[in-house]
């Protein structure tokens, strides 16, 4: 008899194809998991030793990217197979350098889980934070194959610490080691049993402290800022924006330049963040033959560069958290030594509360806080810098997850 599990993923099959006539992001990963084990046989051949890397989204992609990157050079005369369940993740780094084939995942049914696992056997396989598929997972147990979970994240309303969610607890015994980014996510794993856990950290600090081994120079944003301050908002949502543009518009005071990089780069959503502000402003993609410094407001309407943005922030602040959809990459504007602004629901995000009680980052729940704090980091030049130092240390100090994982997989 089927489980409840396995008849959710054949409900979830019908309803994923059914919205993908409307939605042309679950278009795409219908599309690519059509393609998945097509892709696998080309590129794949008898007696390969293969590595697999599975990542939910370009979150997590990045927060595997040390690991990955070091087992690449470890393990030179594998093929390593990489997959991401989402289009966010697929479409942006579908050409991994790293990689030698990239795939979207297949739905969590037995039958995909037995194929794709037949046809990869990998040596070795790494999950990234809280990507748990039962089925893939009970497969490579099965099996007898190696299985490690990186950056993982726990909290105790999760199913597998509930009583309806046996399906997903055994799957976490699939893992030979899994790494947790924390002691309460150890914690939890002990309190169902699981003992083969490792308090790592979060491999995120090694992947932003490595930024500041590359060139971080982009021409057009120096131009731009002029020696002036400069506000960087990354992966914002249209909540962070309506509050964002509200203080751009009435903001009077010292000369201040801002940056603002959308989550969501669709031409619509652009229009709507250019449409609202009153000061002027220009798009990546209309710089060309402009005089940069004399706009306030310089819209990023591409991918790939924020990171590097973020180099010439004096204050940061990083979207998702003022509405639902979750907060974004907080250490990424931390490593560059400036205090930072985010939403208020951040309840999920563990490294949110620890950087606002070490005083480097601050919560804002409406325009007023909004204003207040953007005013004293913009005004108050001694508070600015001490409280972006502050960041800089919390990252310095949460180092070293990826030595910790390598020393166990090379025992």
């Amino acid at each position: 008899m089927k489980t409840l599990y396995n008849i959710t993923i054949i409900v979830a099959n019908l309803a994923l194809k059914g919205l993908s006539l409307f939605n042309n992001k679950l278009k795409l990963g219908v599309i690519g998991r059509a393609e998945t084990f097509k892709k696998l046989q080309q590129a794949l051949n008898t007696g390969d030793k293969t590595l697999w890397f599975h990542c939910a989204s370009l979150g997590e992609y990045e927060q595997g990217l040390p690991i990955f990157n070091q087992l690449r050079t470890n393990y030179p005369d594998h093929k390593i197979v990489l997959s991401f369940f989402s289009p966010s993740g697929f479409e942006i780094r579908k050409n991994a350098p790293f990689a030698d084939i990239v795939v979207y995942l297949p739905l969590d049914s037995k039958q995909n889980a037995k194929r794709f696992i037949t046809m990869i056997n990998p040596e070795l396989t790494v999950f990234v934070k809280y990507e748990i598929w039962p089925n893939y997972l009970n497969e490579i147990k099965n099996r007898g194959l190696k299985a490690i979970l990186i950056s993982a994240a726990f909290r105790e309303d999760q199913s597998f610490f509930k009583w309806y969610g046996n399906e997903t607890k055994k799957a976490l015994f699939a893992f030979d080691h899994i790494f947790t980014q924390n002691e309460t996510s150890k914690t939890l794993l002990e309190t169902i049993g699981y003992k083969h856990a490792t308090i790592s950290g979060d491999t995120r600090f090694d992947r932003v402290s490595n930024q500041l081994l590359i060139d971080n120079n982009l021409p057009f944003i120096k131009a731009f800022k002029d020696d002036k301050l400069c506000v960087v908002v990354g992966s914002s949502w249209p909540e962070d924006e309506l509050l964002l543009i509200d203080f751009i518009n009435n903001y009077e005071g010292l000369p201040v330049k801002f940056i603002i990089a959308p989550h969501n780069i669709k031409s619509k959503q652009i229009e709507n963040i250019q449409s609202g502000l009153i000061k002027s402003s220009v798009l990546f993609s209309k710089q060309e033959g402009q005089n940069l410094q004399d706009f306030d407001v310089f819209i990023l309407d591409t991918i790939g560069l924020l990171n590097k943005a973020y180099s010439y922030a004096d204050i940061a602040y990083v979207g998702g958290a003022m509405g639902n959809t979750g907060l974004h990459n907080i250490l990424e504007p931390a490593i560059f030594g400036v205090p930072i602004l985010i939403g208020k629901n951040y309840s999920k995000f563990p490294e949110a509360f620890d950087m606002i009680d070490n005083g480097g980052v601050f919560s804002i729940a409406n325009i007023d806080l909004l204003t207040t704090n953007l005013n004293r980091l913009i005004n108050d030049t001694d508070f600015r810098k001490t409280t972006g130092l502050k960041n800089l240390d919390f990252i310095a100090k949460n180092k070293g997850a990826t030595t910790t994982v390598m020393t166990y997989l090379q025992q």
